[in-house]
């Protein structure tokens, strides 16, 4: 008996013992993860095709080495930055979502919307404001550029081009003519979308219908789904559609190839405004939740690194595709609106 007793407690005291090493080495480990600096192999970053797509995978090329080395500066050391581009919107989305992309460049905020619950918002795109903001269509309708500003800009508005073709000119000389839009002047054309979750080419361009002519976008007759806007362009410069939603600055992005590759003139004297939505807030920068790089030290050096990467003259380049100018930390709060927008086409996309 005298021997098991013994035996018991040696156990007991060997056990006890092994568990304060092992706590010991836990919390060593700890400090050494908390203090030091952490390595990724690899970083997936994904930009959505606000822009041609060749356009932006050569503009954001030198991204990956500035990314690397503003992260590590941030004590973060990646391995391999890997750019890509989606097909569309929601291909971004569902990228996020499913962990297959870690990072979403310039997503909007009707995209972060849909995918909110997989995704964490983590800075917003500042951009150069611009010197036409009227809520009044026929404002815009100058036949001078729009140009940007030296003030800085959180939001946006969407803007409802019509094109060249008959229709697209029937409809802007009534705006022109201070006369209202009627649903069966809209139904009556044909309409280039972007995807359902893009804030500028879908959401907000059917918030404007509800709240102007008491029809969603679901219920237009005619309408075509645009993978970019460089298609969506080319369509409404050749007549193949008559209406497209686009971000405010977008005809500025697009003046060129309007003239050189669509075989049109002059931009702004052969598209008018006919509709202008509420202020849009501006492009996101996503971290996809199922993603296990992701946790608040990454997060946290992502920010500051593309903050600061943002003010040098490469990364200025680099983030000038998007128009953007900076970025600034944001919280989910900020899309409440969108958010808000998204519940009402749900519940429009119902009846």
């Amino acid at each position: 008996m005298k021997a098991k007793k013994l035996f018991a407690t040696s156990m007991v005291a060997v056990a006890t013992a092994a568990l304060l090493v092992g706590c010991g080495s836990k919390e060593s480990k700890t400090k050494e993860s908390d203090s030091g600096s952490k390595a990724l192999d690899e970083l997936n970053v994904m930009f959505v095709p606000s822009k041609n797509p060749d356009d932006i995978k050569t503009a954001t090329e030198p991204l990956s080495n500035l990314l690397k080395e503003e992260l590590k500066k941030e004590g973060v050391e990646v391995k391999d930055v890997k750019i890509s581009v989606g097909t569309d919107f929601q291909a971004v989305g569902e990228a996020l979502s499913s962990g297959t992309a870690d990072v979403g460049y310039g997503v909007p905020g009707g995209t972060y919307a849909v995918y909110k619950d997989e995704t964490d918002v983590i800075l917003t795109a500042t951009r150069k404001a611009l010197n036409k903001d009227s809520e009044k269509a026929k404002d815009w309708n100058d036949g001078k550029p729009t140009v940007a500003t030296d003030e800085e800009a959180k939001s946006y508005r969407s803007l409802l081009i019509a094109g060249p073709s008959a229709k697209g000119q029937e409809l802007a000389k009534k705006v022109n003519a201070g006369e209202e839009l009627t649903w069966d002047d809209l139904n009556g054309a044909n309409w280039g979308l972007a995807s359902p979750t893009s804030s500028a080419g879908y959401i907000y361009p059917s918030l404007w219908l509800n709240d102007n002519v008491k029809h969603n976008i679901t219920e237009l007759k005619s309408t075509v789904q645009n993978d970019s806007y460089g298609s969506g362009f080319a369509r409404l410069a050749s007549g193949q559609i008559d209406v497209m939603p686009v971000y405010a600055d977008a005809r500025r992005d697009f003046e060129k190839a309007w003239s050189s590759e669509y075989g049109k003139k002059d931009i702004w004297t052969e598209t008018n405004v006919i509709g202008v939505t509420v202020p849009i807030y501006n492009d996101a920068i996503l971290v996809s939740k199922k993603s296990d790089k992701m946790d608040d030290k990454v997060k946290g050096a992502l920010q500051n690194a593309l903050i600061n990467m943002a003010k040098t003259e490469e990364g200025k380049k680099v983030i000038a595709v998007y128009s953007h100018t900076g970025y600034v930390k944001a919280t989910d709060s900020d899309y409440d609106t969108e958010v808000k927008a998204q519940e009402l086409m749900k519940s429009q996309n119902k009846k």
